[in-house]
């Protein structure tokens, strides 16, 4: 009699640019093997070191076009010209084969993602202030002024919909916001509801030997 195989956790994190979330989000799938990170399908062009299948699916857009119609995207949304989105049958033969899936995306996409799997699990980081936010926005050297102002203006916004997720991780020492994500992990897979798929036979033996 074959074992019966359990099923992964869709973990959907979002966050304010600054707030830590692609740091973290690497520094978890460090940490633990079991976890995988959610590969989106893109309609633009390959840049120079990428690869197809590890950062995106690189897809011409009459493909991208019919995976819409077949509504094959658990999210989707083109941006500057191209479509970026999440398959809903990757994500699901993932979490089939027992993985736990990140999957990084904006509060939007995230709303789209819990309406079609409300079993997910939404976590939202946050930076310690509003002052923090900006001095790791200037930090980068990346941005223009006007630009960082306009993250920040951005970042408010996002921040209103933090209580619409399952959890909250205030990223202010990154160490702690890390511990934090891996106990939220761990925590799923302590549910009754993992428990009893993994410890079946272990289940069936107590209770027999009463």
């Amino acid at each position: 009699m074959s074992q019966a195989v359990e099923t992964g956790t869709l973990f959907v994190i979002s966050a304010p640019s600054g707030a830590g979330k692609t740091s973290l989000v690497a520094q978890m799938l460090q940490r633990d093997e079991r976890l995988g990170v959610s590969v989106s399908h893109t309609t633009r062009p390959m840049r120079p070191g990428e690869q197809d299948g590890k950062n995106y699916h690189f897809v011409a857009r009459d493909t991208f076009e019919a995976l819409i119609q077949q509504n094959d995207f658990l999210e989707y949304a083109e941006v500057f010209g191209n479509y970026y989105g999440t398959s809903q049958r990757w994500v699901e033969q993932r979490l089939a084969q027992g993985q736990d899936v990140i999957l990084e995306i904006d509060w939007q996409g995230a709303a789209q993602v819990r309406r079609l799997m409300p079993e997910c699990v939404g976590i939202f980081i946050v930076p310690p202030s509003p002052v923090v936010l900006r001095q790791r926005l200037e930090g980068r050297g990346t941005d223009a002024p006007e630009v960082i102002e306009r993250r920040l203006q951005e970042a408010s916004a996002e921040c209103a919909h933090a209580l619409e997720f399952d959890f909250l991780v205030v990223n202010d020492d990154f160490e702690i916001a890390l511990a934090d994500l891996l106990a939220i992990v761990r925590t799923q897979r302590l549910r009754v509801s993992a428990q009893q798929t993994r410890h079946a036979s272990l289940l069936s033996q107590l209770i027999a030997a009463g």
